[in-house]
């Protein structure tokens, strides 16, 4: 009887000092991450803070340049209306073409400004990337010095901001792939 229970009891401190070095080691390969929430470090930089501001300006500038031009088409449109009962066929197709020509120079200048590659799009580049680039090189060195394989965005907006390049398979999975 005493037999058996010291036989038990130096299983148990067997199993417990197994799982003990187990935990070790799966533990000493574990990876490290964190997160950080993006828009929370932009908005709290007054170089962000002033590169917005900037492109408020200049956004709002650009919206009442494109609303006076809509108000001169809408002007000419009502006078149009008003005197084309006055007007030949040719000059009436004339007007109308003015008045459609007008909207289309205002519609591509809306685009130019505010389209996917247009000028605020370049100005936000212009102006937010160097605060940006000087956010993510201070995320990179902290996760270096810290010892974090990867930080992600909180906000949702960037994803993975830094990955540890040795977690990086896609030369293996190209390799597999026979590319």
């Amino acid at each position: 009887m005493l037999k058996k229970q010291i036989l038990q009891s130096l299983g148990k401190k067997w199993i417990f000092t197994f799982a003990l070095m187990a935990f070790f080691a799966f533990s000493s390969n574990a990876q490290r991450i964190a997160y950080v929430d993006l828009n929370k470090i932009l908005e709290s930089s007054p170089e962000y803070q002033d590169a917005q501001k900037q492109l408020d300006n200049l956004a709002a500038k650009w919206r009442r340049e494109i609303s006076e031009e809509y108000d001169k088409i809408k002007g000419l449109y009502n006078r149009y209306q008003a005197e084309q009962v006055l007007m030949s066929d040719d000059v009436r197709q004339q007007k109308e073409e003015e008045i459609t020509n007008r909207e289309k120079q205002v519609r591509e200048m809306q685009r130019s400004k505010f389209g996917p590659e247009g000028a605020l799009f370049k100005k936000r580049q212009e102006l937010v990337r160097p605060v940006q680039d000087k956010v993510y090189s201070a995320i990179e060195e902290f996760a270096t010095d810290k010892g974090f394989d990867f930080i992600f965005d909180k906000s949702g907006d960037a994803g993975m901001i830094f990955s540890n390049p040795r977690y990086d398979k896609t030369d293996d999975v190209l390799k597999e792939l026979g590319y």
